[in-house]
Parts: C-alpha cells; sequence; structure tokens
C-alpha cells in the first residue's frame, strides 16, 4: 500500500508529481549517476587503452569483453532481480563497479596499469553491470504508484538521455585535463555515489529489513530463465514490444551509426559537422518526446503507438536514404528521435503496470538480451550495404520496421492494449 508521501495534490503538474516522492528523487540521481559513470568508463576503456598499447585492436578486445559478459549474463541479473530486491541488486551491482573502476584508476595513476589488466576489469565491470541494467527497469513499480508510471518513466529517461550526452564529453574533459586514469577514479566515485543513494531508497511496499519480498520460488536459475522466455513468448502483447524494441535497436546500431556516417560523408551534406547535428537531433528529439510523452493523460492505446512508432520510422529512414541536404536529413532525425522518446516512455509503463512482478525482471531481460544480439547484425550488414551508399542502409531498416507495422496491426490484442 502507498505511504503518505506518495499522496499527491490534484493541483500538482502530473508531469513532475514523481519528483515530490523522496524515493524517487533518489531513484532519479542515483540512476543518472550510473549511467553518467558508463560514459565515463567507455572513455576511460578507450584512451587508457590507446595510450598504452597504440593499437585500435586493443580497443576492440576491451570494449568486446565488456559487451560480451554484459549479454551474456543478463539473463542471469533478470532472474536473480526477480527472486532479491531489484534495489539491493542496484546496490550491490554499482558498489562493485565502484571498487574495480577504482582499484584500476588507482593502478594507473601509480604506473601499475597493463592491458592484461584493463581486459580483466572490462569483463568483469561488463558482468556486473548485466545485474543492474534489468534491475533499474524493474525497481520504478516499488517506488512510485501505478498510475504515475508513464511520468515517472518520462522524468527518468530524460535522466537518462542527458547522462548519456555529458558522459562521454565530461569523461573526455577529464582525460584532456589531467590524466586517462583520473577518469576511472572519477567513475568510481560516480558508481559509489549510485549505490549509497539506492540503498536508501524505501519501497511502497517492504519488509521490516527493507528489501522487497521475494518470489516464492525454488525452481533453479535455468527453470527460471527458461520460464521469463516462455512467459515472455506467450504473450502476443510482450511478443510485439519486443520485436518493436528489436527492430528500434537494429536502427540505432547501424543505420544511426554507419548510417550517419556515410549520409555526413556524403558529397554536399557538411561532413563532420552533420554528423555531429544528426546525433544531436536524435537525442534532443528523443528528449522532447520523452518529456512530452510524460505529460499525456490518461491511457492511450499502447499497441496502437507501438505500430505508429513502426510506420513513422520507417518512412524516417526511407526518406534519409533519398534525402538531398543536411537540414532535411536533421529535421527527419529529430521527428524519429521524438517519436521514439514518446512512445518509449508508454510501452516501459506498460510492462511495468501490466507483468506481475515475481517475473517482470526476467521478460525485460529477454528485451534487452535480443536488442544486444540486435546491434552486431545490424553494424555488420550497413556496414556491407554502405559501401553502396545511404539508400540501402536506411532502405533495410525501413523494410524492418515496415514488417513491424504491419505484424502489430495483424493482432487484436496488440491493437487493444492500453
Amino acid at each position: 500500500m502507498a505511504t503518505a508521501s506518495a499522496t499527491l495534490p490534484v493541483a500538482a503538474p502530473r508531469l513532475w508529481a514523481p519528483a515530490r516522492l523522496p524515493a524517487f528523487r533518489l531513484l532519479w540521481l542515483g540512476q543518472s549517476l550510473s549511467l553518467l559513470g558508463d560514459g565515463f568508463s567507455t572513455i576511460a576503456f578507450t584512451w587508457i587503452t590507446l595510450s598504452l598499447t597504440h593499437s585500435t585492436l586493443d580497443v576492440g578486445y576491451v570494449l568486446a569483453l565488456q559487451a560480451v559478459p554484459r549479454a551474456l549474463l543478463t539473463l542471469v541479473g533478470g532472474s536473480l532481480s526477480d527472486r532479491r530486491s531489484p534495489r539491493a541488486m542496484m546496490t550491490a551491482s554499482s558498489l562493485t563497479r565502484a571498487v574495480v573502476m577504482g582499484a584500476v584508476g588507482a593502478a594507473g595513476l601509480g604506473g601499475l596499469i597493463s592491458l592484461w589488466m584493463l581486459l580483466a576489469a572490462a569483463a568483469v565491470f561488463g558482468a556486473v553491470d548485466a545485474f543492474f541494467q534489468p534491475a533499474r527497469v524493474t525497481v520504478l513499480p516499488s517506488v512510485v504508484d501505478k498510475e504515475l508510471l508513464t511520468q515517472a518513466n518520462a522524468l527518468l529517461g530524460t535522466g537518462t538521455r542527458i547522462s548519456a550526452v555529458l558522459g562521454p564529453a565530461l569523461g573526455g574533459m577529464v582525460v584532456a585535463a589531467t590524466r586517462p586514469s583520473a577518469a576511472f577514479v572519477v567513475d568510481a566515485v560516480c558508481f559509489a555515489l549510485c549505490g549509497l543513494l539506492v540503498a536508501r531508497i524505501r519501497p511502497l511496499t517492504e519488509r521490516p529489513d527493507g528489501g522487497q519480498a521475494p518470489a516464492k520460488s525454488a525452481d533453479g536459475l535455468g527453470k527460471r530463465i527458461r520460464a521469463g522466455i516462455s512467459f515472455t513468448w506467450a504473450d502476443p502483447r510482450l511478443r510485439t514490444i519486443v520485436a518493436l524494441d528489436t527492430a528500434v535497436n537494429f536502427s540505432y546500431a547501424g543505420p544511426f551509426t554507419v548510417g550517419f556516417a556515410t549520409l555526413a560523408r556524403a558529397a554536399g551534406h557538411g561532413g563532420s559537422t552533420t554528423l555531429g547535428l544528426l546525433n544531436s537531433a536524435l537525442a534532443g528529439g528523443a528528449m522532447l518526446g520523452t518529456l512530452a510523452g510524460g505529460a499525456v493523460r490518461g491511457r492511450p492505446r499502447v499497441g496502437l503507438m507501438v505500430a505508429a512508432l513502426a510506420g513513422w520510422l520507417a518512412i524516417g529512414m526511407a526518406a534519409l536514404g533519398l534525402v538531398g541536404n543536411p537540414v532535411a536529413a536533421v529535421g527527419t532525425v529529430l521527428a524519429m528521435g521524438f517519436g521514439i522518446g514518446f512512445q518509449g516512455v508508454f510501452g516501459l509503463s506498460w510492462i511495468q503496470r501490466n507483468i506481475p512482478g515475481e517475473v517482470l525482471s526476467r521478460v525485460v531481460s529477454v528485451d534487452m538480451v535480443l536488442g544486444y544480439a540486435a546491434a552486431p547484425i545490424s553494424l555488420i550488414a550497413c556496414g556491407v550495404l554502405a559501401g553502396s551508399g545511404t539508400a540501402g542502409v536506411f532502405g533495410l531498416a525501413a523494410a524492418v520496421l515496415a514488417c513491424t507495422a504491419l505484424g502489430t496491426l495483424a493482432s487484436r490484442a496488440v491493437r487493444e492494449m492500453r
């Protein structure tokens, strides 16, 4: 049952209503600091590896060792978050990453850093992060009432996007102003603060020891993971949301990286300036869409919004393959980003509102893993197609998204989702 602090005056602006709750403010700040630390870690790992070995191949090894354990262990992290407190998982993951980053930073400042140490730290970081990511999505229903999930997701999403922009930028500034290893130390501080803030959150319903009641199940880890996959697959509504998320991740990874670079390099498209504007337009549009989604009252038909977003992005991708000037390209990407941010608030809120808590983290982890799998496939496919120009890159994404839109509309259960 909600605490008294969760009761809000009717006159309070609805979008900002979750910010009145102390527990939500702790979650927002902690999650934002963690994601800020993720941006620092990417710059730190990349730059210190280059400084140490002068090899871009070694950079690839380090970043791969960070990404692969995260992808492999996300289903495990989701399963454990359903058995234990997501808040406890976030706290443990954040403090562990703080220790890892702090140790690497201290070794670097002491002149003791080596490639094997970076490889090991990247692998541990990725593995531990796999337990944080599902938990940060599934902890929200324990912090705010169901009626505020959309607004809470909008505010969290805004913080996420701000951190995604500031993290790499601030990390680069720290590296330039001091030493590369100092970025690891700052990173450790971000994660430590996140862990301490999240540990102070008191859920709406909690046990005397401060944790959420765990799912009552004696099933083994493997069986629980299979049950989560089966649960996701058996519900056509979940299959649709997961399919859309996978299609959008596919569009992000290849078309929004390789495609943007290819488009910017084309004659008359402005080069690196256009590339920067395209990425800024995507981030800015998504942030505006997230805030706009949080300001909408009521519960619109999420299934129709899923189809509309897929169709909207398909049209945008097709337009990018044909666009003839950078201004039109930036405007198109801004509109696409707005759609991604707007629908994302409602899709995530629907999952948090409608999926039983004992399986929620596993459903979220299935969604995440498919997104992780789509990214390298998209990068490879778009890398091959980019040799013949932008039409193939963006045309492939448009076809995937158009099929997703049509598949969504074919299901009555999906169309009636609210």
